[in-house]
């Protein structure tokens, strides 16, 4: 009789199916994580506050400034939901992921390395690769939880007004795009130390250098210095937020997780061999 193929009771089973699920089982316990965490609810209620106030604050300016154009016929044309108020409410977005995707992803790694609870994880049948992977997953979930608290704000908007749905849609799917970008970041920063505090300062640095080399590129006249605008992440956002999807902007977000989900593996693998 042939040998059973079947794996033993209770085993995970192996090849793919058992590689997801050993994902998906990281990412459940990361994503739970944050919700037992009173960082987790702190950073949610933080979000919703600091965006709610911004939403307000744009609506507000944006009033003033279409009362000021209503004696000019020409300006009055240009003031519009999609061309001046949404810019104006992601635009603040950007601003305030820089700051909460380091504060979400600083302890992905750092809290497992302080509570010595990530030699059991290495020693668990999970792959450097799934443990990567499933911890990045469970955060950008959570990442889709804050997403998910502001949909107040188009209900909003579509009660005020008639915003275009694709730069709507476009400017959601940007800011998503930065989150990830950043999160990516953060789980790299993370996994090089057992302070949290330590991987929000590496992480904030090094996204607010991408921030000014996209900011430089812009205001530069060199040839040389406008190519720098390429590399940061604010500069293949544009497109999105006015409801274009282009395909080198795809590819570069693609690209750059891809490299720091790659980088943090390598990392983690490391200590497999400590």
């Amino acid at each position: 009789m042939a040998p059973s193929a079947a794996t033993p009771s209770g085993a995970p089973p192996r090849g793919p199916v058992g590689a997801l699920q050993t994902v998906a089982v990281i990412a459940r316990r990361e994503l739970d994580s944050y919700f037992a965490n009173p960082l987790g609810w702190v950073a949610l209620c933080g979000f919703v506050v600091i965006t709610g106030f911004f939403f307000v604050f744009s609506i507000v300016e944006f009033n003033d400034v279409a009362v000021q154009s209503t004696g000019n016929p020409y300006m009055a044309e240009q003031i519009t939901i999609n061309d001046v108020l949404l810019p104006m409410i992601f635009g603040n977005w950007a601003v305030v992921l820089l700051l909460m995707c380091p504060a979400i992803s600083m302890r992905t790694f750092s809290e497992d390395l302080r509570q010595r609870s990530f030699e059991l994880l290495l020693a668990s049948p999970a792959t450097s690769g799934a443990i990567v992977l499933g911890k990045y997953i469970g955060a950008l979930g959570f990442m889709t939880v804050l997403f998910a608290s502001t949909l107040y704000q188009p209900a909003v908007l579509y009660w005020l007004g008639t915003p275009d749905p694709g730069i709507v849609a476009g400017s959601y799917a940007a800011m998503f795009l930065l989150a990830a970008s950043c999160l990516a970041v953060g789980g790299l920063a993370s996994a090089f130390t057992d302070s949290q505090i330590i991987a929000f300062m590496v992480s904030f640095a090094a996204l607010l250098v991408l921030y000014l080399m996209g900011w430089v590129g812009e205001m530069a006249s060199a040839d040389l210095l406008s190519h720098i605008a390429e590399v940061s992440m604010l500069s293949h956002l544009d497109q999105l937020m006015k409801g274009l999807l282009h395909v080198e902007d795809m590819v570069y977000f693609m690209t750059f997780v891809g490299f720091f989900l790659f980088a943090t593996q390598q990392r983690v693998e490391s200590f497999r061999w400590r």
